[in-house]
């Protein structure tokens, strides 16, 4: 499925007459994300479905809001996504802009939204500039950071007594701070990093890169990067027998689509954390089964993420019967988060939304039961062990 850039709306919800609270009667959600680039596989398209999945469950809540999704690629560009963001408060009537995969694209745009008072609910970058330097009082990072993702799996591993690591990193933004985080973590937990190198985003060839990785001699090469980057970092692993010889690959930002894309025969014993895994519970699978009549795939936790983001606002504004930004900001803080995605989770002062997080390891082909069925859940981590820490320093909203 592809999105041209542009506009894509469809209208959900009730059909009764508009609320008086609700501004120009509709609340308008942008979903604004990398619909055609190295990152549409990873959120793309499928979060755009799994809002609208977010509205039909919403299904205009006990005031009959009326509730319309719109979407656009921003090409990974934070100068488009800025430029999307700004036309569609000004001219379009949008209250919220969900999604955003790209760190930089996500900082831009939350600033812009802060400075009038709109929402965005950001389930796919991965920055922790989010909740620190970057919070706003109506942003919200909901489930997962580059923190998380680095905490879970190099404690575990480090546990496991492999603690020499070596890194391949994206060179921008995301790739740096997923970096620092697990650098810290495998020192903290008495490892070391005997290595890094750093690649441009969207790489085919990781040749090289995988060749210094081998001879450094690490155990553990933990790949600090995502999307397509990392599918071809685990093909190309893959192909030089790298895990064969006894290396381990800790993809620290591989979601469930990345997996169905390499195949249990290549993608077979990495080690990662997620936020969500479909066949966790009834609820999990329940929402999971709609998204895949859907999309004909399943949900990883981006989308997921993106669907219980937007219920979340969606039911904010029902308690309201009004989309007034601050006010709504207010009550999501205020209000628990229970969904499919999210079973105990809560929002911070911060705006980070927090929940468990699962240490998995993807099955071998033996032990799937077929399709989808792709990830051995280990053991499950309390919200507050892979929360990025609250830092008063940094973000004004923190009090305490």
């Amino acid at each position: 499925m592809k999105f041209a850039l542009g506009i894509a709306a469809v209208l959900l919800g009730s059909t009764a007459v508009a609320q008086a609270e609700i501004s120009d009667g509709v609340v308008r959600i942008g979903v604004l994300s990398d619909l055609s680039g190295p990152y549409s596989d990873f959120s793309g398209p499928t979060s755009v479905e799994a809002a609208r999945l977010a509205v039909e469950e919403f299904n205009g809540g006990k005031n009959g809001i009326t509730v319309e999704v719109i979407a656009t690629d921003h090409q990974n560009k934070p100068d488009v996504a800025a430029t999307t963001a700004r036309q569609w408060f000004d001219t379009q009537g949008v209250d919220a802009i969900a999604d955003m995969t790209n760190s930089a694209a996500a900082i831009a745009v939350t600033t812009m939204a802060k400075d009038q008072g709109k929402i965005t609910l950001m389930s796919a970058p991965a920055t922790t500039e989010l909740t620190n330097a970057a919070c706003s009082p109506t942003g919200f990072h909901w489930g997962w950071d580059t923190y998380s993702q680095s905490v879970g799996t190099a404690s575990a591993l480090v546990g496991q007594g492999k603690t020499d690591w070596f890194l391949i990193t994206a060179d921008y933004a995301f790739g740096h701070q997923m970096a620092e985080s697990l650098s810290d973590t495998v020192k903290a937990n008495g490892g070391n990093i005997v290595g890094e190198v750093r690649h441009p985003l969207n790489t085919m060839d990781f040749s090289s890169f995988l060749l210094q990785a081998q001879s450094s001699g690490a155990q553990v090469i933990g790949l600090a990067n995502g999307g397509t980057d990392t599918v071809n970092a685990v093909k190309g692993a893959a192909e030089f027998g790298i895990t064969q010889a006894g290396q381990t690959i800790a993809a620290l930002n591989i979601v469930i689509s990345d997996v169905h894309a390499m195949g249990l025969g290549t993608a077979q014993g990495l080690t990662g954390t997620t936020s969500y895994y479909h066949d966790r519970d009834d609820a999990s699978r329940e929402f999971a089964q709609r998204f895949m009549e859907k999309t004909g795939r399943m949900p990883g936790m981006i989308q997921a993420g993106t669907y219980s983001s937007v219920l979340h606002y969606l039911r904010a504004i029902d308690e309201l019967n009004s989309d007034d930004g601050p006010a709504v900001a207010a009550k999501m803080r205020e209000m628990p988060v229970h969904d499919a995605f999210a079973p105990n989770g809560r929002i911070r002062e911060d705006g980070r939304m927090i929940t468990d997080m699962y240490l998995f390891e993807v099955k071998t082909p033996e032990e799937s039961s077929g399709e989808w069925d792709y990830f051995k859940i280990l053991s499950t981590i309390p919200a507050e062990q892979t929360a990025t820490p609250l830092d008063q320093s940094t973000c004004p909203l923190v009090t305490g």
